[in-house]
């Protein structure tokens, strides 16, 4: 039983994690939408302002990297949010509006990946707690394709 409770705790933390991510994306999103209507409202102070709110959100999502234990996906990701931080400082700058839009599809891209990952956590804790092997459901999955 204790092996039970430490397993949802790993769980819940996981999950936790997984939401914050999530979260974090779509207010990166959020802020960049917002500064792209102040910028077609030629409301510049107003861009700047949601253009570091965005900004900074990205930095802490770099910075909360962990290079050891992520591997590849980490090394990959800090070099995507470093390209993104780049064409963040481009919108800001020159007013670019491709930058803006290619920053918000790769975020958008992103959140619907952690969104993947998140929903997938949920159906294999959901059939645990239902006593459902994940290896038997992706093995009759499997099956049932071929």
């Amino acid at each position: 039983m204790h092996h039970l409770s430490e397993y949802r705790k790993t769980e819940v933390n996981t999950a936790d994690k997984i939401r914050l991510v999530i979260m974090l994306y779509d207010g990166a999103i959020n802020f960049l939408r917002i500064a792209k209507k102040n910028l077609h409202q030629r409301d510049i102070a107003g861009k700047g302002l949601y253009l570091a709110k965005a900004t900074a959100i990205v930095g802490e999502l770099s910075s909360a990297l962990d290079m050891e234990a992520g591997g590849e996906i980490a090394k990959n990701l800090r070099s995507l949010y470093t390209y993104i931080l780049n064409r963040l400082l481009d919108a800001n700058l020159k007013n670019d509006l491709i930058a803006f839009d290619e920053v918000e599809k790769i975020l958008l891209t992103l959140s619907e990946g952690w969104k993947g990952i998140e929903n997938k956590n949920m159906s294999l804790s959901t059939g645990m707690a239902a006593g459902i092997s994940p290896v038997r459901s992706e093995t009759e999955r499997l099956a049932i394709r071929a």
